[in-house]
């Protein structure tokens, strides 16, 4: 069921709504930065980072969004990658301004999600799914805001079966294997990739068979995220849960999968969140 306008609405009393809390976030403004030139603050890992996975099938991509801006003319990268030569990406799509969520190839195929999130006094819980050992390929990859699982409005791409994850797939390509938040590998697209956002719990589990009410569960109508510290994370997992203001890119998980934040200093961190401030 596509999500067109529907949003994390914050309980009264909110404080004693929430059995887990989510204290701070991480603010991406697009901010210019002294390593990376034109690609904007983020948070990124070089290949020589990245571990044998637990199996490169299976991949999980959460993170909880808030949108800073309505009508920015550029497209905004949540996850990037290079893999084989070839730029892979998930962004919002605000340079038509339809706002959408796709998940692609660049100048190549994509899926295209009907959800839209215009909301930028919403929190969006934003839930990939990967596992190309499935026999149908429409179960290869599933994509959930708030909880729901959204409809694919336009493929132009399938995964093959047992093909590997982009985002779970160690490369001798690129300089960075992974990058949250920007197009982080010098490509021509530049400045117009970055994203204008606050993130919080950023999760990436590998191998593992996850679903969705692991990540989050509906109280009095209300999607609300779970504690997922228990949860396993797989050799290339992490979870950065934006803490340490002088370390944001610091993984929690217990693999030191740490990100290289940068651009992002101590005034980056902020206390808005999905359970608390404004």
């Amino acid at each position: 069921m596509p999500l067109q306008g529907e949003f994390f609405q914050k309980p009264v009393g909110a404080s004693g709504f929430y059995d887990y809390q989510i204290e701070q976030s991480v603010r991406l403004d697009r901010s210019v930065t002294s390593d990376g030139g034109a690609n904007g603050n983020h948070l990124r890992r070089a290949s020589s980072e990245i571990p044998t996975p637990s199996n490169s099938y299976k991949f999980t991509f959460s993170t909880w969004i808030k949108k800073l801006s309505a009508g920015l003319s550029f497209h905004q990268t949540l996850l990037f990658s290079i893999v084989g030569g070839q730029g892979k990406s998930i962004y919002i799509d605000t340079s038509s301004q339809n706002d959408k969520i796709y998940s692609a190839e660049f100048g190549s195929s994509a899926y295209e999600y009907d959800a839209v999130l215009r909301d930028t006094t919403a929190w969006y819980h934003l839930v990939f799914i990967w596992d190309t050992t499935q026999g149908t390929a429409a179960n290869r990859q599933k994509f959930y805001i708030n909880g729901t699982q959204q409809d694919v409005g336009d493929t132009r791409h399938n995964w093959s079966q047992n093909s590997a994850i982009w985002w779970n797939t160690p490369t001798s390509s690129t300089t960075y294997a992974t990058a949250i938040g920007a197009n982080a590998f010098g490509h021509s697209e530049g400045n117009s990739y970055g994203m204008y956002v606050y993130l919080a719990e950023t999760i990436g589990i590998d191998g593992q068979d996850v679903s969705i009410s692991d990540l989050g569960e509906t109280k009095n109508g209300v999607w609300i995220p779970k504690d997922p510290s228990g949860l396993t994370f797989g050799n290339n997992g992490y979870y950065l849960k934006y803490e340490n203001a002088s370390d944001l890119g610091n993984d929690s998980s217990g693999n030191n999968n740490d990100f290289t934040a940068s651009g992002l200093g101590a005034d980056h961190q902020v206390l808005d969140s999905p359970t608390f401030g404004s």
